[in-house]
């Protein structure tokens, strides 16, 4: 079914967009900072893992890069264009897509409508819905699922559906919040798998957060750190894995 993987044309042209960025970023709730001049970008078929010890600001960059939060101060941009004010809706229609850590899966409908609904909601009569629906779930690898109630998945195959659903109109970006958290070695060995060539099937940049380091430090092209909600170093998976300020905050002196 890999044919019907062709790109859906339902979004606005900001999707062929050649970068999502984040400039000088800065997020303060109540005077604690949160994110202060964080700067990034991820190109169309790179993978960019975003690293860090918990509560470093991960997320809320996620959630700066796809509308859930406004920054305080400092841009995201697509390509040329700044998003600001636009509303998550309008992010996932211009091409962004992700996914949350808790897998937001609509628990009494299948599979099937769970990623339906997805393109539906973009634009997509029920019928391509359908089409293209089953195509990504069985580029995942549970096409055999989807007339399963999504509430009676296992973990593994939640997961698997929930990058489905974002993937269900080739998204120019996804972004993916710890896709892999929870599962075994096997597990995640799989669904990178997956993960790792999400850019050339689907010609789409993909941020990863993910606490597996042997995971991320095999998948990604570069990683960002951040500690404390600042950036501390940025590079190759080979050039991180020697920096001092990373090992200090988080790889560990192991």
């Amino acid at each position: 079914m890999l044919d019907q993987l062709t790109p859906v044309s339902t979004v606005t042209p900001q999707s062929q967009a050649g970068g999502l960025s984040a400039d000088g970023v800065c997020v303060r709730f109540q005077g604690l900072s949160a994110l202060t001049d964080v700067t990034l970008s991820i190109g169309r078929t790179e993978i960019l893992g975003l690293i860090g010890p918990n509560g470093a600001g991960k997320t809320t960059l996620v959630n700066c890069l796809t509308g859930f939060q406004q920054p305080t101060e400092g841009k995201v941009s697509l390509g040329d264009i700044d998003t600001g004010g636009w509303s998550p809706a309008r992010f996932r229609k211009s091409g962004i897509a992700r996914t949350f850590q808790a897998g937001r899966l609509f628990k009494e409908m299948t599979v099937l409508e769970n990623v339906e609904a997805a393109a539906v909601a973009l634009g997509l009569k029920r019928a391509r819905a359908t089409i293209h629906a089953m195509a990504v779930l069985d580029w995942m690898g549970v096409a055999e699922r989807s007339q399963v109630r999504a509430g009676a998945l296992a973990y593994t195959d939640e997961r698997r559906v929930g990058i489905a659903r974002a993937l269900v109109l080739s998204p120019a970006f996804i972004l993916l919040d710890e896709p892999a958290a929870g599962m075994s070695d096997v597990e995640c060995d799989e669904l990178m798998e997956a993960v790792a060539q999400i850019p050339k099937t689907f010609v789409c940049g993909v941020l990863l957060i993910e606490h597996n380091m042997r995971i991320i430090m095999g998948v990604c092209d570069r990683l960002h750190v951040l500690d404390g909600g600042k950036t501390i170093a940025e590079g190759s998976p080979q050039a991180i894995q020697r920096d001092a300020a990373v090992i200090a905050a988080y790889l560990g002196e192991g």
